[in-house]
């Protein structure tokens, strides 16, 4: 059966009575590039920013805004790319994101200034909002049965994987062929995946009535808010969590998300269905989401630092001194994806959790005179192997029972966690190492470095209790979920 024939059943994962019919993985792959491709532009850009800065002559709150830029346009759309392609033709949203993504990602690469690099990078974000929710709901709406829960798997591993290869990537790129090749490596990917998108992709059926159901003030609450808290965390790296910015960020966002809730609470169509937040698996999943992006990515942007000030590695040395990191987490993953048959969700995601803080704990140990085989290598296996884990188990149960026609809400629910837990993980962990001295030394970010990951030890134990008391004891996914 080709990809154009795939079920479109409204079922759970318990209502299934006979057989799925399999289906080939064309879908699969597709959903997994764009997945490769935002996360990728998470990370990806760390490495090259000394060199962007140099060539473009930029200040460092304009390199700043590198990261902040893409980070807002995401992590502030994805409930809304969501609903949308709930409400829209999944095809068409996934095409127009990537179409969007490719396009700003050939841009950025012509840059010649601050305001046209960093107008791009939002144009990625916007690309990147409405292709990942798309793709995971074609992943939900597209499978059953084993193979839905082996797509979520990968998808899982996935939103881990590419945050290391993304430094990875970065530090090679830039050495190898120049900062301008990190936009322009996703040029004829995008162009391929959109290709191949339009003769494999299911064609869905739209109604005139499609947009009288769109929650037009929700979606403005919702897009303001979670922007303007993207905006508040992503500053604080340079400016401080009490300077007037920070605080005048995160008072903004408080009130549009209280305004974000109140609309949906009387909206006829809600953009988030009040009936979500009873939705165990799904809300406790993203919270962990949120939690393990945030400890993985705050401990990349500590060993990058650590590697170019108290090692002095180069920007690609740098980069591929997280290839153990990344092949642990594939390690994890694999794990993972056998010990979910026979462990509940909650078991499988504290325990990764509990390992990834152990790991921490020991890269904590590092002294300003480490060797990078003696004093990080074991450290960074056992995070990126904590990590994989909890990525797979988070996924599979947090999406494992959403019906068909709520996927691309879901999907934007979770990958928001996503993005916040990035944004949230470099801003909290760099505050805690800045707090035990400068970054700008060998001897300073060695301390930093120690104090950063006692944190993300900490912080990795306490949502390891969290997972262990809030998320399903179910095996597989998350159960039979019904949204109405």
């Amino acid at each position: 059966m080709s990809a154009h024939s795939a079920p479109r059943r409204n079922t759970s994962l318990h209502e299934t009575t006979e057989p799925e019919p399999r289906q080939p993985w064309t879908v699969l792959s597709l959903a997994l590039i764009a997945q490769v491709l935002v996360v990728l532009d998470i990370s990806v850009v760390n490495t090259a920013l000394p060199t962007i800065g140099q060539s473009l002559h930029l200040q460092s709150s304009d390199l700043q805004w590198m990261v902040t830029a893409y980070l807002l346009m995401s992590g502030g759309g994805l409930l809304l790319g969501g609903r949308i392609s709930d409400l829209l033709s999944r095809r068409r949203v996934f095409m127009t994101g990537m179409l969007i993504f490719t396009g700003a990602s050939l841009l950025s690469g012509f840059a010649s200034n601050a305001n046209e690099l960093i107008a791009g990078r939002g144009a990625q974000g916007v690309g990147a909002a409405l292709m990942t929710p798309a793709a995971l709901s074609l992943i939900m709406t597209t499978y059953q049965g084993a193979q839905r829960a082996k797509g979520l798997a990968l998808w899982g591993a996935i939103g881990g994987l590419g945050i290391a290869a993304g430094v990875i990537a970065g530090g090679a790129l830039t050495t190898w062929a120049g900062w301008q090749a990190i936009f322009w490596v996703n040029v004829p990917i995008g162009v391929a995946a959109l290709i191949v998108a339009a003769h494999v992709l299911p064609r869905e059926a739209t109604t005139p009535s499609t947009f009288a159901q769109f929650d037009v003030l929700g979606a403005v609450s919702a897009v303001s808010g979670l922007g303007a808290l993207m905006f508040a965390i992503s500053g604080t790296e340079s400016h401080g969590w009490t300077s007037p910015r920070t605080l005048l960020g995160l008072a903004v966002a408080a009130a549009l998300l209280t305004a974000f809730v109140l609309v949906e609470r009387r909206s006829a169509q809600p953009l988030v269905r009040p009936h979500t937040w009873s939705i165990r698996p799904l809300v406790s999943g993203t919270v962990v989401m949120l939690g393990v992006t945030g400890v993985l990515v705050g401990a990349v942007f500590l060993g990058s630092i650590f590697f170019q000030t108290v090692l002095g590695f180069s920007a690609l040395r740098a980069g591929l001194g997280f290839l153990p990191l990344a092949a642990a987490l594939v390690v994890g993953t694999h794990l993972a994806a056998h010990v979910s048959a026979h462990a509940s969700a909650r078991v499988v995601a504290a325990t990764g959790l509990g390992i990834a803080s152990a790991g921490s704990l020991l890269l904590s140990q590092a002294p300003s005179d480490a060797t990078f085989l003696l004093n990080l290598l074991p450290g960074l296996l056992i995070v990126g192997l904590g990590a994989g884990i909890v990525f797979v188990a988070v996924s599979t149960s947090a999406m494992g029972g959403i019906p068909d026609e709520h996927a691309g809400m879901a999907s934007g629910f979770m990958m928001t966690g996503h993005e916040v837990g990035a944004a949230l993980g470099i801003a909290v962990l760099s505050a805690i190492a800045t707090s035990a001295g400068p970054l700008t030394t060998a001897t300073g970010a060695a301390d930093a470095f120690s104090r950063g990951f006692v944190g993300a030890a900490v912080l990795s134990v306490a949502f390891a209790v969290f997972a262990a008391l809030r998320m399903p004891a179910t095996r597989g996914g998350g159960g039979s979920l019904h949204m109405h």
